[in-house]
């Protein structure tokens, strides 16, 4: 037998499946800017996890303008404001949380909306340097080709806002009956404030904590501005 050529026949094949997954890929990005994601690893975790319970999966895509303003605007203060400057990445909170994460047990994150985005959309939850490392790539890929008009829309219709709910949409007509287009600043803000960790931080009831952060956005969404229209902030990013 012949194992002489078995070693670079091997890597020849490597490096052609490497291309072609790479190719595959960057297409993927490509086409996620007009055409929108059926489901995302993320959403069949939790679909699994409601296997045998009384609960129910809800995910419900709506557009851009069909979303209110006071959604973004809370998300915005909720999750990322430095959103319609940053370039993906907020590096002074990233350092703060490396700082704080090697003095205490409590992890703290310091993901922007786009990394959110990165992660949920392309890759898995947990916290290994090898998803780290990808989740920086697709950031930078989707900041350069989506644009942030297409980053938070595609963000408030795949962040998980309670337990099997995915979407903004999903999550106004679970807690309130109503479209995510007519949630008002109230309401906008309640379901921002579950984000952190919405299986825990429920919205109907509210939970003790998800009252608390509601009254922060609520005051950092008049801070960043007081009229709710957040278009000139990230239409043209």
């Amino acid at each position: 037998m012949n194992t002489k050529g078995i070693v670079p026949r091997t890597w020849r094949r490597v490096k052609k499946i490497a291309l072609i997954l790479f190719i595959a890929q960057f297409v993927y990005i490509i086409i996620l800017k007009w055409i929108n994601p059926p489901i995302t690893l993320t959403m069949i975790s939790s679909w699994f996890s409601l296997i045998g319970t009384d609960k129910h999966f809800h995910k419900t895509w709506v557009n851009y303008d069909e979303i209110s303003q006071h959604a973004k605007l809370a998300v915005l203060a909720s999750e990322d404001q430095l959103f319609p400057d940053h370039n993906g990445f907020d590096f002074k909170s990233i350092e703060k949380a490396m700082k704080h994460n090697q003095k205490s047990k409590k992890i703290r994150g310091a993901s922007t909306i786009s990394q959110q985005v990165a992660k949920n959309v392309f890759l898995w939850q947990g916290r290994s340097w090898i998803r780290k490392g990808l989740e920086v790539y697709f950031t930078f890929m989707i900041e350069k080709i989506w644009g942030k008009e297409r980053i938070l829309e595609m963000y408030l219709n795949v962040a998980q806002m309670g337990d099997g709910i995915f979407g903004v949409e999903a999550a106004a007509q679970q807690y309130y009956h109503k479209g995510a287009a007519s949630l008002n600043r109230e309401q906008a803000a309640m379901i921002a404030a579950c984000l952190p960790n919405p299986v825990k931080y429920t919205v109907i009831p509210p939970a003790r904590v998800t009252s608390f952060r509601q009254r922060k956005i609520l005051q950092q969404m008049r801070f960043i501005a007081p009229d709710p229209d957040i278009s000139e902030l990230v239409s043209s990013k």
